[in-house]
């Protein structure tokens, strides 16, 4: 009977000890990572345990704006090249750097359809002139670079990540000057360039690649008549989709597919939205818009995007190319990619109406600031360019050469991943698809800021100082009152986490 007794008492303290435990207050766990001009490379860094801060930094969980699409980069005939000159141990090194659970879990990419720049030569799946119902279709230009990258990137992922598909032009034969460069579509010839969407889609999924999303060609406005183009005004591209591209993904059993019309520089971007989005008819078969940031070296245009945002809220409103362009990659050079003046997008050439837009810049400055502009100016979905390039700054068959975040010496066998890669990791490995951006308040002028409620309820606070001083503030949030101190010329990354294991 005492032993029964016992029993009894032993169950009953436990049961007690397990209700107390189960309903302490939760406790928040604050993880900083920074990266710095001074030499931090996603390192984390302690937390202040002085209560003395000169900024304080509060974040209203309560108030929320855009769901986040994805943050990541784009797979390119030049990356699949370049990455294959690499043993398989340091390719897949780069595969999980940028998709990896431990990597940089990019959710959100773009590739090209046919050639671009960023490809060996000019091609297109329709090679045959006049081949109108595309009987020829095929992707084997794709076959021994492109496809493997994205299935090897896919078996990387835990996460998955998704694609948009942007083709540079119509095959020459479809377009009225029969060239890759320039020129417009033949009307004639819009049914079959709707059905290269069609077979092109099909023919991915038969790879086990499913894509997306589709914009309907890359920068409509053209490029100068440099490298593969193809012109579209608004009010075409809009005419296109309402009444030639949208039905023909609808009837094929593609309408899932989301549409993102435009795909250029957001200084346009009023006079795309006003088109698109003019009214019912117009917008149906647009899921979103396509920005890039090439229209200045510092501007973020936020007065276009919340119009855009305010004309068509329900939309996704996603940048889907940047990079550093017109740029041979400095090898081994961190101090570079943080120098005030590394570079310049068009000072050198620019018309002196423009010049001001285009003053040279720090290109993680660069990356850093349009992030955090976009994503607080309802961006949902922030697409890098080229993943990986080698020192030249390509392949390109144009020698159009850019910077990536990754640069492989092909002779070496060497990888350097650069202070750009980082930037990215600060974003795309913390805000995920899913994510409600929230609201934040602060009094400094230096400071930049986003900060995003993720679906796991882990909360995501970037915070950028540009400035030549570090910076000491006290963040605020979901119970959490935690000084920080953020290094002169850096980026963080603050994460907080509720920890639910606790001692009896």
């Amino acid at each position: 009977m005492m032993a029964v007794k016992k029993y009894i008492q032993l169950v009953f303290c436990f049961a007690v000890i397990g209700f107390v435990a189960c309903n302490k207050p939760k406790q928040r766990v604050v993880t900083v990572y920074e990266t710095s001009a001074g030499g931090h490379s996603l390192t984390q860094v302690q937390t202040v345990a002085s209560k003395e801060y000169e900024i304080k930094l509060t974040v209203d969980t309560t108030v929320e704006y855009q769901t986040i699409t994805g943050i990541g980069g784009s797979f390119t005939e030049a990356t699949a090249q370049v990455l294959s000159a690499l043993s398989d141990d340091k390719r897949q090194e780069v595969l999980n750097a940028y998709f990896g659970s431990e990597g940089a879990q990019y959710s959100l990419t773009r590739t090209h359809m046919g050639s671009c720049d960023f490809s060996l030569t000019n091609y297109s799946y329709a090679a045959i002139a006049g081949d109108k119902h595309l009987d020829h279709f095929s992707i084997k230009e794709d076959l021994n670079d492109l496809i493997p990258l994205i299935l090897d990137a896919q078996n990387s992922s835990e996460t998955g990540f998704k694609i948009i598909a942007s083709p540079w032009t119509a095959p020459p034969w479809m377009k009225d000057n029969n060239s890759y460069v320039g020129g417009k579509l033949r009307d004639e010839y819009q049914e079959s360039y709707a059905q290269l969407f069609v077979k092109y889609l099909d023919a991915y999924k038969k790879k086990g690649i499913d894509i997306w999303g589709l914009t309907v060609v890359n920068e409509p406005h053209g490029n100068g008549n440099n490298w593969e183009s193809m012109h579209f005004s608004p009010d075409e591209m809009t005419s296109f989709v309402r009444d030639v591209l949208g039905p023909t993904l609808e009837k094929s059993g593609w309408n899932h597919i989301k549409i993102l019309g435009y795909d250029q520089n957001r200084a346009g971007l009023d006079e795309w939205t006003q088109s698109m989005y003019a009214n019912q008819e117009n917008a149906k078969y647009f899921s979103g818009t396509a920005i890039h940031w090439y229209e200045s070296t510092f501007k973020v245009f936020e007065k276009s995007l919340q119009r855009a945002h305010v004309k068509a809220p329900d939309k996704y409103l996603i940048q889907t190319e940047a990079c550093v362009d017109s740029e041979v990659p400095h090898w081994r050079d961190d101090a570079w990619y943080w120098k005030k003046e590394a570079t310049d997008w068009g000072w050198d050439w620019a018309p002196e109406d423009q010049k001001e837009w285009h003053p040279k810049y720090s290109p993680v400055h660069r990356y850093a600031r349009d992030i955090i502009g976009c994503l607080n100016n309802w961006v949902d979905g922030w697409v890098d360019w080229n993943m990986v390039l080698n020192k030249q700054g390509g392949p390109n068959w144009f020698k159009n050469w850019c910077v990536a975040p990754v640069i492989v010496d092909t002779e070496a066998g060497e990888v350097y991943y650069t202070p750009l890669y980082n930037i990215m990791v600060h974003f795309s490995k913390f805000i995920r698809p899913g994510a409600k951006r929230i609201h934040w308040e602060h009094q400094d002028s230096d400071l930049l800021v986003t900060a995003v409620r993720n679906p796991d309820t882990s909360l995501a606070v970037v915070v950028f100082n540009p400035s030549q001083t570090s910076k000491v503030f006290q963040l605020k949030v979901a119970g959490v009152e935690q000084v920080i101190r953020i290094s002169k010329n850096a980026l963080q990354t603050i994460v907080i986490k509720t920890n639910q294991r606790y001692e009896s």
